[in-house]
């Protein structure tokens, strides 16, 4: 699957911040912080790699929609990968 420049930086955003969260989540631990702050910020993390599944599936699901049998991945292949994001 091709992304178009804006979506691949905004999912290459959303996944360096999840990588800055998951450091900070390390450093939580280490530190003996209380288990309320770390389940917060691994909360963050998770929403953070969900929604660039998300934009990677949205942008498959476009693609089909405009290309249809040219598309690079069935609409089968979408809803398994859309599916295992839930």
């Amino acid at each position: 699957m091709n992304l178009d420049p804006k979506t691949n930086k905004d999912v290459l955003t959303r996944l360096k911040r999840a990588r800055g969260q998951i450091d900070g989540v390390i450093a939580m631990i280490e530190d003996g912080r209380s288990c309320a702050e770390v389940v917060t910020q691994l909360a963050a993390v998770s929403k953070a790699l969900d929604r660039a599944g998300f934009k990677i599936v949205a942008t498959g699901l476009k693609q089909c929609l405009t290309e249809g049998d040219a598309a690079p991945m069935t609409t089968e292949e979408l809803e398994k990968l859309f599916l295992s994001l839930a």
